[in-house]
């Protein structure tokens, strides 16, 4: 019998959220830190107050995942579980938290409670949770599986794979690593995955296998891993924004150390020189679409308060 959970799916930018249910409820990701209120009104909707949480468990620190931790913690009192690589620098406050600086996107602190290991299990009275570490879109990412239940994170999607930090990291062991993971995960044989984004996934180990084979062609021509990640960065922040003109958006660009890295790593260019091209790709490969005088993402979006 599968484990009880209910799949709160958000808009993008936001990250899903998934309860995982029990005498000892877990909550997988908050979404953004302006999500707060609306997450607590998605648990009182399954009669659950945040209060009564175990805990909440991030799949890793970025934003879009772990922004409403501050506010539930504050709150409500809720302990926060994450990675110990991640959990030790935030508690810490040591290094880039969250990756913040480096995608030009806010951290709210909190306090890690549960710092989280390999193999770890996350007992909610009803089922348990096996953690599993999947570094590669981030250093400390996490997924948990339980009874061919997978919960993603952004390892991988229904319908894309996760962006690489490759100028962090480096290009052939950033692609190495999620390898890695995602072989990692295909060996459990999950028949149904939620993600971090998007709709559920019915068929997993199918999307693990594209996954794979699209990471070892990437591995040839790095500057696809470039494409795939900036287009993917410079969006989101397109949706943050609601909408951009064309100089707010290169003004960004050139004010970001993340587009400054995958230019002069990945593409051997100056961020000056890079900016019209990304524009231009942006637009050509209908990420971007011009409504009026601003450009907007052409996939479905809210952008958050």
């Amino acid at each position: 019998m599968p484990p009880s959970l209910t799949f709160f799916q958000r808009p993008f930018p936001s990250a899903n959220s998934i309860l995982l249910h029990g005498t000892q409820p877990i909550l997988i990701d908050t979404g953004f830190r302006t999500d707060a209120k609306r997450t607590v009104d998605l648990l009182h909707s399954v009669n659950t107050d945040p209060r009564d949480l175990q805990m909440v468990v991030n799949t890793h620190w970025h934003c879009d995942h772990a922004g409403g931790n501050s506010y539930l913690q504050t709150k409500y009192g809720v302990s926060i579980g994450a990675h110990t690589i991640e959990a030790r620098r935030i508690n810490n406050k040591e290094g880039d938290l969250g990756d913040a600086t480096w995608l030009s996107q806010p951290f709210v602190m909190y306090e890690v409670n549960k710092l989280l290991e390999e193999g770890d299990v996350l007992d909610t009275g009803d089922s348990q949770w096996q953690v599993i570490a999947t570094p590669g879109h981030a250093i400390g990412h996490i997924c948990l599986f339980c009874d061919g239940v997978l919960i993603a994170g952004d390892t991988v999607h229904s319908d894309d794979v996760a962006w690489l930090q490759t100028p962090k990291i480096g290009t052939q062991k950033n692609i190495e690593i999620m390898l890695g993971s995602v072989e990692k995960l295909a060996t459990l044989k999950p028949t149904v995955s939620y993600s971090g984004h998007g709709a559920l996934t019915e068929h997993p180990q199918k999307r693990l296998d594209d996954a794979r084979r699209r990471y070892e062609k990437w591995a040839q021509v790095p500057e696809k891993i470039g494409w795939h990640a900036t287009k993917r960065i410079a969006t989101y922040e397109v949706m943050l924004h609601n909408g951009m003109t064309q100089p707010a958006l290169e003004n960004y660009l050139l004010k970001s150390q993340w587009f400054a890295d995958y230019a002069r790593d990945t593409f051997n260019i100056t961020p000056e020189d890079f900016t019209q091209p990304m524009i231009d790709e942006l637009l050509r490969s209908g990420a971007l679409v011009w409504q009026n005088d601003l450009l907007y993402p052409s996939m479905p979006f809210t952008a958050p308060k």
